[in-house]
């Protein structure tokens, strides 16, 4: 009897012993599975979009738990993107996704972060050459033409538009700036009925420089058709100060972003005649950078779709996404 319980009681101790290996083998390969480290340069965080951009990057990497997601915020200032973009390389990052504040200044540092073996996937504002990994963003100069042409329909149609127009820059200095401004006049420049008021601005995709932009506007011009603006923030801005003095009836304010909380939403209230969708590239980023840290090689250029919003469209999508019931 004796016998026969020391051989249970041995048989308990070999299946704990056993069974504690194996649980500690899985603890182990859990603490071996690889991480991998991204790093991201954002450029501000003072617009919505841009809050939205971190907001979708951020849920995306959520997903994957294999990621470690280091998020930094370039504050609008060139010298501190650089500067975080440095950090990450000497960190030794997987990856880097970086969306510029402005091509030139930025484009040295993508380049020795690409030359020294660091996957670069470059968001929304491309650089002054193509050393990096990939491209991810919208066609800027086809949102722009999708523009120029809404422009020329709402003012009479090709061969007989007219209009006084003003046209209010993002950051001169952004790619996006002078794609949506080269977009737009590839179409209404054709357009000898159509004049443009103001000379080249910069209200850098604030609506509070937009508003003073269109204040000086309307002081110095008595008729305004058509507000082209390069954000939704900045149209609304334009349309803010038209409203202050009285002159916003008779006037369309274009933006883009499409943002269904801001853009859309302004358009369905009338306060904006359309914008055009930008999408952000943050979850696509994150998708992306995974699918190259996995082993699996990625295209030069990922081009994100666009749309017009306007009347006709801007109240499905926003019972689409839950905006208005």
């Amino acid at each position: 009897m004796k016998k026969c319980i020391r051989i249970v009681f041995l048989a308990v101790i070999c299946f704990n012993f056993l069974a504690s290996g194996s649980s500690g083998e899985e603890k182990k390969s859990g603490k071996e599975e690889k991480k991998f480290v991204i790093g991201f340069s954002q450029a501000t965080t003072t617009e919505p979009w841009r809050l939205l951009f971190n907001k979708e990057l951020r849920e995306e990497a959520a997903k994957h738990p294999e990621i470690e997601l280091i998020v930094r915020d370039g504050m609008d200032d060139v010298a501190k993107q650089v500067a975080d973009v440095e950090g990450f390389i000497r960190m030794k990052v997987h990856a880097i996704l970086i969306t510029p504040k402005v091509a030139e200044g930025l484009t040295p540092v993508v380049n020795k972060a690409f030359d020294s073996g660091i996957p670069v996937i470059v968001l929304d504002r491309d650089l002054t050459n193509d050393r990096y990994t990939q491209f991810i963003g919208g066609d800027n100069k086809l949102i722009g033409r999708a523009a120029g042409e809404y422009a020329v329909k709402w003012l009479g149609g090709p061969g007989k538009a007219k209009g006084n127009v003003v046209e209010i820059w993002g950051g001169s200095a952004s790619s996006p700036a002078q794609d949506r401004h080269n977009g737009f006049h590839e179409i209404i420049d054709k357009e000898p009925g159509i004049k443009m008021l103001t000379k080249p601005n910069d209200g850098d995709w604030k609506q509070d420089k937009s508003y003073e932009i269109m204040a000086d506007a309307l002081d110095e011009n008595p008729k305004i058709d058509l507000v082209y603006a390069h954000n939704d923030p900045m149209a609304y801005g334009a349309y803010l100060a038209a409203k202050d003095m009285e002159r916003e009836k008779g006037t369309a304010f274009l933006g883009i972003d499409g943002i269904p909380a801001e853009g859309v939403k302004w358009v369905y209230e009338g306060t904006l005649t359309a914008t055009f969708l930008y999408k952000t590239p943050g979850d696509e980023g994150i998708r992306q950078a995974l699918r190259l840290l996995k082993g699996e090689s990625l295209g030069k250029r990922v081009i994100l779709p666009t749309m017009t919003i306007d009347k006709t469209n801007a109240e499905q999508i926003l019972r689409t996404n839950g905006i208005i019931k």
